[in-house]
């Protein structure tokens, strides 16, 4: 089952296909999301709302909490068994709620759930093993280490060779290009994926 993560950033403007998904709205991103994308469940403590959402919440946490909107809609989606999270509206705003969403990525990671942000720019995602990524064939993307050290196995179909190690503090991943439909990238470790929308 896909789960759908409506954040309260930068609104996103593109469809949103919800078919068949399990769909959170976090708080504020009610107002870019109502009447656009079917949602099941509002969560948060609703202080960036002047108004009930439909459907109304099960509960209101406080405004003072331990845990972001975000993260307990994530907690809620895995305690569902989704196998997969689409997260939407996760981008611009606060750099500090930015930061924080990348890391509800890495979180989804770990607990073994396909996850990926999408904004307005970008499609960014955690992986390891063997990524492909031929779908985005002339897109300009960007790999960094994510939760440690990055050894690059093996890859095809890009542009630029990678080194064999990238470590935090390094941005020898930044700016590489897919110039085949069957460029993939074989990793040792968690990388974090920045796929430019639009872009070459």
């Amino acid at each position: 089952m896909k789960g759908i993560i409506l954040l309260n950033g930068d609104p996103y403007g593109g469809e949103i296909d919800a078919r068949g998904a399990l769909v959170y709205c976090c708080d504020g991103a009610y107002k870019w999301a109502k009447n656009r994308v079917r949602i099941d469940k509002n969560v948060g403590d609703f202080d960036s709302l002047d108004e009930v959402p439909s459907p109304a919440p099960e509960e209101i946490y406080p405004a003072e909490k331990n845990y972001t909107d975000g993260e307990i809609a994530l907690f809620k989606m895995l305690e569902q068994g989704v196998s997969e999270i689409e997260i939407y509206g996760g981008g611009g705003g606060r750099e500090d709620h930015f930061l924080g969403n990348i890391h509800l990525l890495y979180r989804a990671h770990e607990a073994g759930v396909r996850a990926c942000m999408i904004t307005e720019r970008s499609v960014i995602f955690p992986a390891g093993g063997k990524i492909f990524l031929g779908d985005f064939k002339g897109a300009t993307f960007s790999v960094l280490p994510f939760g440690g050290r990055l050894h690059i196995m093996d890859s095809a179909g890009l542009k630029y060779r990678y080194p064999e190690t990238l470590s935090y503090g390094e941005c020898r991943g930044i700016s590489n290009i897919v110039e085949d439909g069957a460029a993939y990238l074989t990793v040792s470790g968690n990388a974090l994926v920045i796929i430019n929308r639009g872009e070459v």
